[in-house]
C-alpha cells in the first residue's frame, strides 16, 4: 500500500514541495512588506498584491523544481484552486482549534499546517502532472 502511495506521491517531492513552501511563505512576507511599509500601499491591498505576486512565483517553482512538469496556460489558471482549497481548509481547522479544541490562537495556524500540506500538495500534483497523464494515454 505505501509503495503505491510513494510511487504517485514521492517523498522527494514532497519535500520540494515543503521547501517551495518556506519561499513562497519568505517572498510573500517580503513583497508585503515592501509594498506597505517601503511604497505605502494600504496593508490589505498590499497583502492581496502579495499574495498573487507569491502565488506566480509559487506556481514556477512548483512547476520547475518540484514536479518537474511543463507550465501550461490550463495549469496556470488551475493553479489558484490550490490556493483557494489551502485557505478554506486552514480556515475552518484555525477555527475549530480554538472554538472547540481551546488551543491559542498564535499557535492554531501552525497546528492545521500539519494537516493543509499534504491536501494542498495532493491537490497541486493533481493539477501540475494531470497533463503529463493525459499526454501518456
Amino acid at each position: 500500500m505505501f509503495d503505491k502511495i510513494n510511487e504517485k506521491y514521492p517523498l522527494k517531492e514532497m519535500l520540494r514541495f515543503i521547501f517551495v513552501g518556506g519561499i513562497n511563505t519568505v517572498t510573500f512576507y517580503v513583497c508585503f512588506l515592501l509594498l506597505h511599509h517601503m511604497i505605502g500601499i494600504h496593508y490589505l491591498a498590499a497583502h492581496i498584491l502579495a499574495f498573487f505576486i507569491s502565488m506566480v512565483g509559487s506556481y514556477f517553482l512548483n512547476v520547475f523544481f518540484t514536479f518537474n512538469v511543463k507550465p501550461s496556460l490550463k495549469t496556470f489558471l488551475q493553479f489558484p484552486i490550490t490556493q483557494a482549497v489551502n485557505i478554506t481548509v486552514s480556515s475552518l481547522l484555525v477555527y475549530m482549534f480554538v472554538e472547540w479544541l481551546k488551543v491559542p490562537a498564535l499557535v492554531a495556524p501552525l497546528f492545521a499546517v500539519f494537516f493543509t500540506v499534504p491536501i494542498t500538495y495532493i491537490i497541486t500534483a493533481k493539477i501540475l502532472k494531470r497533463e503529463i497523464v493525459q499526454n501518456e494515454s
